[in-house]
């Protein structure tokens, strides 16, 4: 496990969700502040919101690829195109080692029924869920794309 991994594993076992994890683990490359980042990611935990939809460490990892390789002009299909094509090579990296990007599906070894709503933090919800370890990969795909496709 890297160093970055490892940073990842540990905001998550502290409390931050599987978003914040993993975009706070870039923050010396990305710049960006731990409480804009925290807030700017918190939301998407849970498979955006608790809704169970796109995992939140995968979320994160698009948000770290934003900011390194992102574009802001509005109408430069070029730069927009490339960026897509980025989170779209992550994405499949991430799909081809999980077999999917849903938290949902990810989860749906857990027993019981998920909840929208954050669960208690226990040593239990620690050993059940593969939250870390999906945090972990996340942050490792990224980090050899930044290998392959340094950013400029």
């Amino acid at each position: 496990m890297t160093e970055r991994q490892q940073k990842g594993c540990e905001l998550f076992v502290s409390g931050y969700t599987c978003s914040q994890s993993v975009l706070l683990a870039f923050s010396d490359l990305t710049g960006l502040d731990e409480t804009v980042g925290g807030k700017l990611s918190g939301v998407f935990g849970g498979g955006m919101g608790g809704l169970r939809s796109v995992c939140g460490a995968v979320t994160g990892a698009f948000m770290v690829m934003g900011l390194l390789y992102g574009f802001s002009a509005p109408c430069d299909n070029a730069e927009k195109t490339l960026v897509y094509s980025r989170v779209r090579e992550v994405a499949a990296r991430f799909e081809q080692q999980h077999g999917t990007l849903i938290c949902k599906e990810l989860l749906a070894d857990l027993p019981g029924k998920l909840s929208a709503d954050p669960s208690v933090r226990d040593n239990e919800y620690y050993q059940v869920r593969p939250c870390a370890m999906l945090v972990a990969d996340a942050i490792g795909i990224v980090e050899a794309y930044l290998t392959e496709n340094p950013v400029k």
